[in-house]
């Protein structure tokens, strides 16, 4: 974080969204706030609150995008959510908590991954020392297994001898294994079979009645009841190189501790967690309220307050303060504006940004600029079945004035455009490779016109293709 300045944080949005650099700036911002926070001293710390954000602009100009890779820039807890999942007309939806222990849920998953890779060597060191007990088993272990049936019977006889007997058998014991253990180490043995007992992490779910409906909790009751419950497993035969992936993710879950990780977690989630409301335009209300949907909408509203305001929110895992976690919201306000909403909801987005729709330059820049650039993906993948794809600069240039057409002609859906009008560009190249097309194929000005122009002309068939 002592690197990402704000202008920093800018430069590498700027690798992945085009345009938009006002949102840009303010986010920005937000994020260069909360570290300097934690560096401030701790009378003052708790009173410094975050300032979320609300985003105003046409679906398809980078609002999800900006939220996900700020998050992803500083690997901080993220959620999205759908302001319209909370509530439906004739249908109760869900409770608006589920946001904070989604987050919670997210931030555990990346702090285990983030302490098991740091035991890693050590999980595969013991993985393959119990695959080579596996491969080589101890036969005293296999009499202490067998049941007192199958001892009487003459199973375990040739187990019993003398000393030295004992010894030898030890000693022959010792030198398999170093043998297995160095085939192993050459990768020898990765196909080969071997069968063992997994335990199965199927967790129980209940259906929990709340007062805002039924929601499902996953509650394992192997931690509610300790030791009462025995662990189920099940034999599986599978390769080695299988077995390694399972055995190591088991060494590793007993190397860490699970409750530091849920402290880690939580603490997290608390301090640099960031929740991206979508829709919230679908929750603002649109008029003076009679009935019906608009005191829905005004009572999501309400119950989304406390939560941005700063509260405590009951999970399974413990509780959870909501003080200094950043909400961004976003919507189109096509039909509602943000005076719609709530005041006091108003009042907790503080930094507003306008995003402008794309326009025919920002699509060009859109398909050749970002590092994950839908022309780079098109032509990594259809490379793996031998086509290279060229795309000219005229050709990207058409490709844009469709997009910019079809939008203005149907309905503006931004960058999303570009998905459809090129896979139906490449609809052709795609279904007859690898068979009936190999080498270069260019891309210009021709051949977008070639496949595009008939459907572009026709506006019904546009309104249904692209």
């Amino acid at each position: 974080m002592d690197e990402l300045t704000p202008k920093a944080i800018v430069k590498e949005l700027d690798k992945y969204i085009i345009g938009q650099d006002s949102a840009k700036r303010s986010v920005a911002i937000a994020l260069r706030n909360r570290y300097r926070r934690q560096r401030m001293q701790a009378e003052l710390k708790d009173e410094v609150v975050p300032k979320n954000i609300l985003m105003i602009g046409p679906t398809g100009v980078g609002k999800t995008e900006i939220a996900r890779r700020l998050a992803k820039l500083v690997n901080a807890p993220f959620v999205k959510v759908e302001a319209t999942k909370f509530t439906e007309v004739g249908y109760v939806g869900r409770d608006v908590e589920s946001m904070v222990r989604d987050l919670v849920e997210t931030s555990i998953r990346m702090v285990r991954s983030e302490y098991m890779r740091k035991v890693e060597d050590k999980a595969v060191a013991m993985a393959n020392e119990r695959l080579v007990e596996l491969l080589v088993p101890d036969p005293s272990e296999r009499k202490r297994m067998m049941n007192p049936f199958q001892i009487l019977m003459g199973g375990a006889a040739r187990n019993y001898g003398t000393d030295n007997e004992d010894s030898e058998r030890e000693s022959e014991l010792i030198a398999r294994r170093n043998a297995v253990r160095r085939n192993l180490a050459l990768g020898e043995l990765e196909n080969h079979l071997v069968e063992f007992e997994v335990e199965e992490n199927r967790m129980p779910v209940m259906e929990v009645m709340s007062p805002y409906g039924v929601e499902e909790m996953g509650i394992n009751l192997q931690d509610v009841f300790g030791g009462l419950l025995p662990k189920r497993k099940k034999k599986r035969r599978m390769t080695v190189a299988e077995a390694r992936k399972i055995l190591q993710q088991e060494e590793a879950q007993k190397l860490i501790d699970l409750d530091e990780v849920t402290r880690v977690a939580i603490e997290r989630a608390e301090q640099t967690g960031i929740i991206f409301i979508d829709e919230i335009d679908k929750i603002a209300g649109t008029g003076p309220t009679g009935g019906g949907p608009d005191i829905s909408r005004e009572g999501v509203q309400r119950d989304i307050l406390p939560i941005v305001e700063g509260s405590t929110v009951m999970t399974k895992h413990g509780p959870v303060k909501t003080d200094h976690i950043l909400f961004i919201a976003a919507g189109a306000f096509h039909t509602a504006k943000p005076s719609d909403l709530i005041p006091e909801l108003q009042g907790r987005f503080p930094i507003r940004v306008e995003l402008k729709s794309l326009t025919r330059e920002d699509f060009k820049r859109i398909l050749t600029e970002p590092e994950n650039a839908l022309t780079r993906q098109y032509r990594s993948l259809l490379s793996t079945d031998g086509v290279q794809l060229k795309f000219t600069d005229d050709g990207i240039d058409e490709i844009a004035r469709i997009a910019v057409e079809v939008n203005e002609r149907t309905e503006d859906i931004g960058a999303r455009r570009l998905h459809t009008v090129i896979e139906k560009l490449l609809e052709d190249v795609s279904f007859a490779a690898p068979e009936g097309v190999q080498g270069e194929v260019v891309v210009d000005r021709d051949y977008v016109n070639s496949k595009l122009s008939d459907v572009v002309r026709d506006v019904d068939l546009a309104r249904y293709i692209l």
